[in-house]
């Protein structure tokens, strides 16, 4: 099974909506470091139990700044986040984002 992407506000707001916690990764199609991060948060999710999606930054870059705005992230590619109760209760980027890091990151 593949990590749904998120692709509108719209769907990033019912994703909010139906889900307690849910990781994001802010993913960039011609990155080499992204497609490395892509390849091992698309590992960890077919573990976690907690859901997992992606954003691909060149196609919905609208939606990638108003998240790093409206959640006072500052944005980078790649970059994954932890959402819980409506709010980014964790983030890291680049060749942080491993299995490791991702599995630590649950509360």
């Amino acid at each position: 099974m593949s990590v749904p992407v998120i692709t509108s506000k719209e769907e990033f707001e019912r994703t909010l909506d139906e889900n307690k916690t849910f990781f994001l990764l802010k993913n960039s199609l011609t990155c080499p470091i992204s497609a490395m991060a892509r390849n091992r948060y698309n590992s960890f999710s077919k573990e976690s139990e907690v859901p997992c999606y992606m954003l691909h930054v060149q196609e919905a870059r609208e939606l990638s700044n108003q998240i790093a705005e409206d959640f006072s992230i500052q944005h980078e590619s790649p970059q994954a986040l932890l959402f819980s109760n409506r709010k980014v209760v964790w983030n890291d980027s680049h060749g942080s984002i491993t299995k490791r890091n991702l599995q630590k990151a649950l509360p």
